[in-house]
């Protein structure tokens, strides 16, 4: 008997009689990587950019003043690609800075500029993602994030992110790397730079029956239907032949109602509630623990320093492919965080017996509640988010670790002896006494 997956399979084995099919899927395996490996290590260079979109802290009088002055430049200049040929930008600014007397209010009416400055929205990013080449960020980590809030069901263009917030964890270039920045990306300047492709998660939320107690009535009161429904039945909402019959549209199945992207992580917490939370955490449909705890931390690893850090979660390299799972404050000696491999589906559901319900939030963002049978689903997301490297991924990140972390730092242990002798600083000994006792 052959899976129906097999032909497909068998297509990835390159071919050779005299290897087994083990051997074949090592040598795959390998490839692989090796692949994944070129690809990290590759430089990019965009070609003939036609546009940039700016994304500000647009509440900052210093940084709005700032992306005038940037604006300005970006359309003034006349860059220079590597084929010789001028490359004219389109420029898009954020729309709540598009109002009467603002900064920007003399360039859009500008002869000049009023053909090259555009304004955006979340509408436009949504619809529109195809016409935006590059993007620049002015802020902190919250920017970024941001950025890949606007972008969510399509692919994000490369993130220039410089730091002009708190933390800057993400954001490795300063505003007066800007002019070299952009010559190495767009212009002849250098080979190209590294892009970090930051893996997404994507999750969406399952919503069960609203009108569970009303269609569990009908049916307990129903009695020439003669259906018997247990109580796990009811509040599982199971689908089983049981529901079949006149009233089975009393009765929806658990239906997915939205999805979101997300970059740093998903928080499931107990709300306002003095009880813990529980849920069910299940890894590829097979259940694989009852968490009994403040809540869980579900991250990503460009979200592994953030709240998942905080909660004792592990530090990740942003080139581990997995999802790491951190619990909030467990009430047991034995729950420690994990790390699981980015191809695995998690499922997280309030049980029935749950004395409360608990609220889930998407990077900080969209906090909502789930009742009982609600759930929540992640997988690795179709739309990472590219962002330019200053260095390489792995520098950048040991870079970021030591500015905003300070990690491991520590003074340096002495050796036994180095040779020195001790006099400085003792009260009845200096040099020449000290030289003339040894006579």
């Amino acid at each position: 008997m052959t899976d129906s997956n097999s032909s497909s399979q068998n297509s990835l084995f390159r071919s050779s009689n005299n290897l087994s099919k083990t051997h074949l899927l090592a040598e795959e395996t390998v490839f692989v990587r090796s692949k994944v490996k070129f690809l990290n290590k590759t430089l990019i260079k965009l070609e003939n950019p036609r546009s940039v979109l700016i994304i500000a802290k647009n509440f900052d009088n210093a940084i709005v003043d700032f992306t005038k002055r940037l604006t300005i430049f970006f359309i003034e200049t006349s860059w220079k690609h590597c084929q010789e040929s001028s490359i004219n930008l389109k420029v898009y600014i954020d729309s709540k800075l598009d109002y009467l007397n603002s900064p920007f209010q003399e360039l859009k009416e500008s002869e000049k500029f009023k053909d090259s400055l555009f304004f955006w929205d979340r509408e436009f990013c949504l619809n529109n993602a195809e016409e935006i080449d590059m993007i620049i960020t002015l802020g902190g980590d919250g920017t970024v994030l941001y950025a890949s809030w606007l972008f969510q069901n399509a692919q994000v263009p490369p993130v220039i992110a410089f730091h002009l917030g708190s933390l800057g964890f993400l954001t490795n270039f300063t505003v007066n790397e800007i002019k070299s920045v952009l010559n190495k990306v767009v212009g002849c300047e250098g080979d190209g730079v590294h892009i970090n492709m930051r893996m997404r998660l994507q999750c969406t939320v399952w919503r069960a029956n609203k009108n569970l107690k009303t269609d569990v009535a009908i049916l307990q009161t129903s009695s020439h239907e003669n259906i018997e429904i247990s109580k796990k039945k009811i509040d599982y909402l199971a689908t089983e032949d049981i529901f079949s019959g006149l009233r089975i549209h009393q009765l929806k199945k658990p239906h997915p109602v939205e999805t979101f992207h997300i970059l740093n992580d998903l928080v499931i917490d107990r709300g306002p509630s003095a009880y813990m939370s529980q849920l069910e955490l299940y890894v590829d449909e097979k259940h694989l623990t009852t968490v009994q705890a403040d809540g869980l931390v579900i991250s990503t690893p460009t979200g592994a320093t953030a709240y998942s850090l905080s909660a004792g979660g592990p530090l990740a390299h942003p080139l581990v492919p997995s999802i790491l799972v951190t619990p909030i404050c467990p009430h047991t000696l034995s729950f420690r965080p994990m790390l699981l491999p980015d191809s695995v589906e998690l499922r997280i559901e309030v049980p029935s017996d749950s004395r409360n319900s608990a609220f889930v939030s998407f990077d900080g963002r969209h906090r909502t509640e789930l009742l009982k049978g609600d759930s929540v689903r992640i997988l690795l997301s179709p739309y990472p988010l590219p962002t330019v490297c200053k260095k390489d991924q792995g520098e950048d990140w040991i870079s970021s670790l030591s500015r905003c972390l300070h990690w491991n730092e520590r003074a340096r242990q002495k050796p036994f002896s180095n040779g020195e002798t001790i006099l400085e600083g003792f009260p009845h000994c200096d040099d020449d006494n000290y030289n003339n006792s040894k006579k």
